[in-house]
């Protein structure tokens, strides 16, 4: 999961994720990045599968930005 500079939060999945944020970062990743940057990433976990990790992605952008946001603070990480 990756922060913009303006605070907002991206899912996505990836094989590497420094290759990925660098792709978002020099914008020839996605869209959502082109007029807010990416930041950070603030979360990543690795899955044992495409599969599996499809189902996390999904599950994840389900969920509202407030309990995106409350989930990486129970890990303990900073927003």
């Amino acid at each position: 999961m990756i922060q913009t500079l303006q605070g907002k939060l991206y899912t996505g999945i990836t094989t590497d994720v420094a290759r990925r944020f660098n792709e978002h970062a020099n914008k020839k990743g996605a869209k959502f990045f082109f007029i807010d940057p990416p930041a950070c990433v603030v979360w990543s976990m690795t899955c044992s599968s495409k599969s599996e990790a499809l189902k996390k992605e999904a599950w994840m952008k389900k969920l509202p930005s407030s309990e995106k946001r409350k989930f990486i603070r129970d890990i303990g990480q900073t927003l």
